[in-house]
């Protein structure tokens, strides 16, 4: 099995609702024309969840509600995979090149999570006119806004 190494490039922060990346000092030079973006791609490390056992998961009990018995990683956006790899789109609402912070109205992930890249988001790329899902999912929300106000809690399945 081949190997790479990532760096971190920086690390996320909540604290008190709120929320913004810090890019480490060596890298603050690449936010360098991203004002003027509304959201970016955010690559992050699941830290609290990269151990053997959860890498070695290919498959899940139903995570959702409407889900079929089992699901395969890569179909879910489970941190439990074999590189536990996240990708979240978030609203920027302010850049600090100096300091390197980037104010994010959101974001899904754990406090310190290592950030692995960030890439501005774009409708021309990251946007797809007539996507499919399956069922189980059909129902949930068609854009990123809509998701801000959807039950996520209603949807996930009581695993205690």
């Amino acid at each position: 099995m081949e190997k790479f190494e990532l760096r971190t490039i920086g690390v996320l922060r909540m604290y008190q609702g709120r929320y913004w990346a810090e890019i480490d000092e060596q890298y603050r030079l690449g936010l360098d024309g991203l004002e003027g973006f509304s959201h970016i791609n955010v690559l992050f490390w699941c830290h609290l969840l990269d151990s053997p056992e959860q890498r070695a998961l290919c498959t899940c009990k139903k995570p959702y509600q409407k889900a079929p018995k089992s699901l395969g990683v890569f179909a879910t956006r489970s941190p439990a995979r074999p590189n536990p790899i996240a990708l979240t789109v978030c609203e920027i609402t302010g850049i600090d090149e100096k300091s390197g912070r980037i104010e994010l109205a959101f974001i899904d992930a754990e406090d310190r999570s290592p950030i692995v890249d960030i890439k501005p988001y774009h409708p021309a790329i990251d946007r797809v006119r007539e996507a499919n899902v399956p069922g189980w999912c059909s129902h949930w929300p068609d854009w990123y806004e809509d998701s801000a106000v959807f039950d996520w809690n209603a949807e996930f399945v009581n695993t205690q």
